[in-house]
């Protein structure tokens, strides 16, 4: 049984910073992408960045790049995001999400979610 679940989540000052984590388990971690997706208060799933199944291939949506790294490790079944400059519109429930096949594809299971709030 496919599991993924997050931890990390909090709440952080505008500007702050975060770091959320997703442990893996019930299938070959280092064989799929992995990615990370956000639903903020209200609003639809937005997707947030993946990683292929080695991690050196990394993507992000326009509205966090430059602030957020993806990142894992295959030899702990761990999946990472590092948040920097936080904003305000950054709050959502994050989940962590698994991809179909090593370089992408749709997401076929989700964790639970952990919820980041930005707010001074």
């Amino acid at each position: 049984e496919v599991q993924l679940v997050e931890s990390g989540g909090g709440l952080v000052q505008p500007g702050g910073s975060l770091r959320l984590s997703c442990a893996a388990s019930g299938f070959t971690f280092s064989g799929y992408a992995m990615s990370w997706v956000r639903q903020a208060p209200g609003k639809g799933l937005e997707w947030v960045s993946s990683i292929n199944s080695g991690g050196g291939r990394t993507s992000y949506a326009d509205s966090v790049k430059g602030r957020f790294t993806i990142s894992r490790d295959n030899a702990k079944n761990m999946l990472y995001l590092q948040m920097n400059s936080l904003k305000p519109e950054d709050t959502a429930l994050y989940y962590c999400a698994k991809n179909r096949w090593a370089y992408g594809g749709a997401e076929d299971y989700r964790g639970q979610g952990t919820q980041v709030t930005v707010s001074s």
